[in-house]
Protein backbone atom coordinates (compact mmCIF):
# COMPACT_ATOMS: atom_id res chain seq x y z
CA UNK A 1 0.00 0.00 0.00
CA UNK A 2 1.05 3.43 -1.02
CA UNK A 3 1.54 6.25 1.17
CA UNK A 4 0.27 9.74 0.75
CA UNK A 5 2.48 13.02 1.24
CA UNK A 6 1.21 16.67 0.44
CA UNK A 7 4.19 18.94 0.91
CA UNK A 8 3.40 22.56 -0.36
CA UNK A 9 6.36 25.32 -1.02
CA UNK A 10 6.18 28.98 -0.60
CA UNK A 11 8.42 29.03 -4.72
CA UNK A 12 6.43 28.14 -7.46
CA UNK A 13 9.45 26.35 -8.67
CA UNK A 14 10.51 24.61 -5.69
CA UNK A 15 8.14 21.79 -5.54
CA UNK A 16 9.67 20.81 -9.15
CA UNK A 17 12.80 21.22 -8.15
CA UNK A 18 12.22 18.60 -5.23
CA UNK A 19 10.24 16.40 -7.65
CA UNK A 20 13.16 16.14 -9.93
CA UNK A 21 15.52 15.46 -7.08
CA UNK A 22 13.41 12.26 -5.75
CA UNK A 23 13.70 11.20 -9.54
CA UNK A 24 17.56 11.19 -9.55
CA UNK A 25 16.57 9.09 -6.32
CA UNK A 26 13.99 6.91 -7.58
CA UNK A 27 17.03 5.51 -10.32
CA UNK A 28 19.07 4.97 -6.66
CA UNK A 29 16.34 2.92 -5.99
CA UNK A 30 15.90 4.95 -2.82
CA UNK A 31 12.20 5.78 -3.06
CA UNK A 32 9.54 4.13 -5.31
CA UNK A 33 6.86 6.56 -6.45
CA UNK A 34 3.51 5.34 -7.72
CA UNK A 35 2.84 9.24 -8.33
CA UNK A 36 4.36 12.02 -8.39
CA UNK A 37 2.78 15.50 -8.99
CA UNK A 38 2.99 19.25 -8.66
CA UNK A 39 0.37 22.30 -8.25
CA UNK A 40 1.41 25.57 -8.87
CA UNK A 41 -0.79 28.43 -8.16
CA UNK A 42 0.58 31.14 -9.74
CA UNK A 43 0.76 34.89 -8.74
CA UNK A 44 -2.19 35.75 -10.46
CA UNK A 45 -3.93 32.85 -8.53
CA UNK A 46 -4.71 30.60 -11.33
CA UNK A 47 -3.70 26.82 -10.25
CA UNK A 48 -1.89 24.68 -12.44
CA UNK A 49 -1.70 20.69 -12.39
CA UNK A 50 1.65 19.11 -13.52
CA UNK A 51 1.58 15.21 -13.64
CA UNK A 52 4.60 13.23 -13.79
CA UNK A 53 2.83 11.21 -16.95
CA UNK A 54 0.66 12.58 -19.51
CA UNK A 55 -1.86 9.44 -19.95
CA UNK A 56 -3.65 11.43 -22.83
CA UNK A 57 -0.06 11.70 -24.83
CA UNK A 58 0.66 8.23 -24.34
CA UNK A 59 -3.09 6.62 -24.55
CA UNK A 60 -3.08 8.34 -28.47
CA UNK A 61 0.64 6.91 -29.15
CA UNK A 62 -0.18 3.25 -27.86
CA UNK A 63 -3.65 3.61 -29.92
CA UNK A 64 -2.09 5.10 -32.87
CA UNK A 65 0.36 1.90 -32.94
CA UNK A 66 -2.95 -0.33 -32.57
CA UNK A 67 -4.42 1.04 -35.04
CA UNK A 68 -1.84 1.56 -37.93
CA UNK A 69 -1.39 -2.12 -37.06
CA UNK A 70 -4.74 -3.21 -37.55
CA UNK A 71 -5.77 -0.61 -40.19
CA UNK A 72 -2.99 -2.68 -42.32
CA UNK A 73 -4.67 -5.54 -42.22
CA UNK A 74 -7.66 -4.03 -43.64
CA UNK A 75 -5.62 -2.25 -46.07
CA UNK A 76 -6.50 1.24 -44.31
CA UNK A 77 -3.84 2.26 -42.47
CA UNK A 78 -4.69 6.27 -42.37
CA UNK A 79 -8.17 5.50 -40.89
CA UNK A 80 -6.88 3.31 -38.55
CA UNK A 81 -3.91 5.58 -36.96
CA UNK A 82 -6.61 8.05 -36.57
CA UNK A 83 -9.37 5.84 -34.65
CA UNK A 84 -6.74 4.14 -32.88
CA UNK A 85 -5.32 7.27 -31.36
CA UNK A 86 -8.46 8.74 -30.99
CA UNK A 87 -9.58 5.80 -28.98
CA UNK A 88 -6.38 5.68 -27.08
CA UNK A 89 -6.70 9.55 -26.30
CA UNK A 90 -10.04 8.98 -25.07
CA UNK A 91 -8.99 6.42 -23.06
CA UNK A 92 -6.16 7.95 -21.80
CA UNK A 93 -8.13 10.99 -20.81
CA UNK A 94 -10.77 8.90 -18.58
CA UNK A 95 -8.29 6.44 -16.78
CA UNK A 96 -6.76 8.33 -13.83
CA UNK A 97 -4.25 6.59 -11.81
CA UNK A 98 -2.22 8.14 -8.50
CA UNK A 99 -3.58 11.11 -6.61
CA UNK A 100 -6.80 12.40 -6.98
CA UNK A 101 -6.61 15.39 -9.62
CA UNK A 102 -9.90 17.11 -7.86
CA UNK A 103 -8.33 16.59 -4.58
CA UNK A 104 -4.99 18.23 -5.94
CA UNK A 105 -7.09 21.03 -7.64
CA UNK A 106 -8.88 21.74 -3.97
CA UNK A 107 -5.69 21.89 -2.18
CA UNK A 108 -4.42 24.39 -4.87
CA UNK A 109 -7.05 26.57 -4.00
CA UNK A 110 -6.64 26.77 -0.40
CA UNK A 111 -2.67 27.42 -1.39
CA UNK A 112 -0.98 31.30 -1.79
CA UNK A 113 -0.61 32.94 -4.88
CA UNK A 114 3.37 32.46 -5.59
CA UNK A 115 3.29 29.20 -4.43
CA UNK A 116 3.66 25.41 -5.15
CA UNK A 117 3.11 21.95 -3.59
CA UNK A 118 4.06 18.12 -4.04
CA UNK A 119 1.71 15.51 -4.11
CA UNK A 120 3.24 12.13 -3.71
CA UNK A 121 2.14 8.42 -3.63
CA UNK A 122 5.28 6.68 -2.03
CA UNK A 123 5.47 2.71 -2.35
CA UNK A 124 8.87 1.58 -0.59
CA UNK A 125 11.32 4.46 1.09
CA UNK A 126 15.05 4.55 2.89
CA UNK A 127 13.75 7.49 4.73
CA UNK A 128 17.54 8.07 6.18
CA UNK A 129 18.65 9.01 3.28
CA UNK A 130 15.64 10.59 1.14
CA UNK A 131 15.35 12.67 3.90
CA UNK A 132 18.70 13.88 3.93
CA UNK A 133 18.48 14.53 0.28
CA UNK A 134 14.87 16.83 0.68
CA UNK A 135 15.02 18.46 3.77
CA UNK A 136 17.33 21.28 2.38
CA UNK A 137 14.56 22.67 0.05
CA UNK A 138 12.14 22.83 3.73
CA UNK A 139 8.39 22.97 3.03
CA UNK A 140 4.78 22.50 4.79
CA UNK A 141 3.21 19.02 5.43
CA UNK A 142 -0.36 19.78 4.04
CA UNK A 143 -1.54 16.00 4.12
CA UNK A 144 0.04 12.74 4.71
CA UNK A 145 -1.71 9.30 5.28
CA UNK A 146 0.84 8.68 7.57
CA UNK A 147 0.94 7.73 11.28
CA UNK A 148 0.90 11.18 13.25
CA UNK A 149 4.31 10.70 14.65
CA UNK A 150 5.62 10.23 11.39
CA UNK A 151 4.04 13.05 9.77
CA UNK A 152 5.20 15.32 12.89
CA UNK A 153 9.20 13.73 12.37
CA UNK A 154 8.65 14.55 8.81
CA UNK A 155 7.26 18.27 9.43
CA UNK A 156 10.13 18.68 11.57
CA UNK A 157 13.22 17.02 9.10
CA UNK A 158 11.37 20.08 6.82
CA UNK A 159 10.89 22.79 9.10
CA UNK A 160 14.44 22.56 10.58
CA UNK A 161 15.56 22.03 6.64
CA UNK A 162 17.68 18.65 8.09
CA UNK A 163 19.94 20.57 10.88
CA UNK A 164 19.26 18.97 14.30
CA UNK A 165 18.65 20.79 17.07
CA UNK A 166 21.02 21.03 19.48
CA UNK A 167 19.97 20.97 23.00
CA UNK A 168 21.37 24.39 25.23
CA UNK A 169 23.76 23.37 27.95
CA UNK A 170 21.84 22.71 31.39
Amino acid sequence: MSDLIAVAYDDEFKAEEVRLALMKLQKEHLIELEDAAVVVKNQKGKVKLNQAINLTAAGAASGGFWGLLIGVLFLSPLLGVAVGAAGGAIGGALSDIGVDDDFMRELGESMTPGSSALFLLVRKVTPDKVLDEVAQYGGKVLRTSLSKDRENQLQEVLSNRGIALEEAPA
